[in-house]
């Protein structure tokens, strides 16, 4: 299984360069199938042309309008391929079908019928699939939002057993941090499914979450490599996301020690919310995130200060950026019942993760986060920890600076050339 972004797709000439990619595949003895996105940008353009047409814009033509940038890139590719002596053809989401639930813009895939697909690629036929999209029970057309390509293909690949699926992107990897950021950041060879679905989740653009938690749900072996490389260079030099078994065996094979910390993650688009001098009784902060929830408004930290004299405390959290206007209409319908004083926003906040199974036996980790900010300056706002994460959240303009410290901290820094 093969998959292109929109950067790979961006055009004729890097159309172009994927066919030659998929033809050098092909003619080392593979079967293979091709997940495309539309081209970069496309998405956003047709985006736009929805909210032109209407604001308050039906979903079920929304789906329609937005998943032909990806019908448009199925095609080009099948006919570049074709035109390079290589048997191929397209099959959009409804004539495989990959079947998903009820839900315009946010569909889940529940079913692949690889039946006609598998006939196809073995009479030696590529296929070529337009990522992010399904089908209804009732035939129509669904998304599966933002970034769903990655997760159609590796859908498709646990539908095919495929042997792996390589997603190539704008970056040859997953490294320890931004490279744009660390100049010396590290690209890894192997990280787990858990880690690539903790960094995903904290601010890592290279995989989209869905995605990584199908590949380990089904245990699909994932590569990350470039489009940009040599299309014939025979040693690919990605990043493999695997079981934690898997990189286990590896460590002991090439008789190494695991990291500490596989990552250092940051994501700016966070808002604060601080509600002050809520009633500081049983059942208070129900009353805020209740509401939250069931508009589907994922929260991420919450402190509650400890209860003033009067009964009262301060309750603050985060929500994710593009959330924040719909979480104060929320909060405000709500304020007789959850009785708040004000609602304080805050969008100048960043999320700064690190990330390794290694801190799963390993004490001290969020400890050497902590001080390490200290000693430059750097205040914390808020906190939050999961068996293999700890996240902080500080001034946004901090962001660059608390990265830098964190990666040389824990050691990730590449040796000086």
């Amino acid at each position: 299984m093969m998959k292109f972004g929109g950067t790979s797709m961006a055009g004729m000439e890097r159309i172009r360069n994927v066919a030659a990619r998929v033809k050098h595949v092909v003619e080392q003895g593979n079967e293979v199938a091709v997940v495309v996105s539309a081209m970069a940008g496309d998405t956003d353009r047709l985006v736009g042309f929805c909210k032109e047409a209407s604001p308050l814009y039906d979903p079920a033509e929304y789906d329609v309008v937005v998943a032909s940038g990806e019908q448009v890139t199925s095609g080009l590719l099948a006919m570049t391929l074709k035109a390079m002596g290589v048997d191929a053809r397209s099959w959009l989401g409804w004539q495989l079908p990959i079947r998903t639930n009820e839900a315009h813009a946010k569909a889940r895939i529940g079913e692949i019928d690889t039946t006609d697909l598998l006939s196809s690629m073995r009479g030696g036929t590529v296929a070529v699939i337009p990522g992010f999209q399904g089908m209804m029970e009732d035939g129509r057309i669904s998304t599966l939002g933002r970034g769903g390509s990655d997760t159609s293909a590796v859908a498709v690949a646990a539908a095919l057993k495929a042997d792996r699926c390589d997603i190539y992107t704008d970056v040859d990897g997953v490294y320890t941090t931004d490279p744009r950021i660390v100049a010396r950041a590290r690209k890894l060879d192997l990280v787990t499914y858990e880690e690539m679905l903790e960094l995903a989740s904290v601010g890592a653009k290279v995989l989209q979450t869905r995605s990584v938690g199908l590949a380990m749900k089904e245990g699909v072996v994932v590569q990350v490599l470039s489009s940009f490389d040599d299309p014939t260079q025979e040693d690919l030099p990605g990043t493999l996301i695997v079981s934690e078994e898997e990189l286990e065996a590896k460590l002991k094979e090439d008789k190494m020690e695991r990291q500490l910390i596989t990552g250092i993650a940051h994501d700016k688009n966070e808002a604060k919310i601080t509600l002050t001098r809520v009633p500081d009784r049983p059942g208070a902060v129900a009353h805020i995130f209740a509401p939250l929830a069931d508009a589907a408004i994922n929260v991420d930290m919450i402190i509650q200060n400890v209860g003033r004299d009067k009964g009262e405390t301060d309750v603050t959290f985060t929500v994710p950026g593009a959330d924040l206007a719909r979480a104060l209409d929320v909060l405000e319908s709500q304020k007789e019942v959850i009785g708040f004083n004000r609602v304080i926003p805050d969008t100048k906040v960043a999320k700064v993760s690190v990330v390794g199974v290694g801190m799963k036996s390993h004490a001290g980790v969020a400890s050497t986060m902590f001080q390490s900010l200290a000693d430059r300056g750097i205040n914390i706002l808020a906190i939050s920890t999961s068996e293999i994460k700890v996240s902080v959240l500080i001034d946004e303009d901090e962001t660059e600076l608390a990265v830098r410290v964190l990666h040389t901290a824990y050691g990730l820094d590449a040796p000086v050339a």
